[in-house]
């Protein structure tokens, strides 16, 4: 279903697939906010096709660099690259605000905190 999941090169988006921790982030940051999880299978879809698009990114500059093109050149693809980072974390930020709100409002509140301090750090 996922292609990219079985490449043994990319195991942490096998695990964030299977409800583990999130790509590209440290486990120490993200451990405790694990709860929310991208359940609709085409939003795992999206997000597999757009961290699919950033790997050819990043291959295309290894290969710029290889083929010894322009830095100007290079630093453009990178700036692309981390664009499309930048629009995978906060589509994963927006999973945790789409979930259904936890009962209670300390609940609410701890969550709202969580994602608080995940924009604060990385954002």
């Amino acid at each position: 279903m996922f292609p990219l999941m079985d490449m043994s090169p990319f195991p942490y988006a096998a695990l964030h697939h299977r409800g583990g921790l999130a790509p590209i982030y440290p486990a120490v940051y993200i451990a405790r906010m694990i709860e929310p999880t991208m359940h609709d299978a085409e939003a795992k879809r999206a997000m597999d096709a757009r961290l699919a698009r950033i790997e050819g990114q990043v291959r295309a500059v290894r290969r710029m660099i290889g083929e010894d093109e322009a830095c100007e050149d290079i630093a453009q693809q990178l700036a692309a690259a981390r664009k499309a980072l930048d629009r995978a974390f906060y589509e994963m930020v927006s999973c945790m605000i789409r979930q259904e709100p936890p009962e209670g409002d300390q609940a609410r509140s701890e969550r709202a905190g969580r994602v608080a301090e995940l924009l604060a750090r990385f954002g």
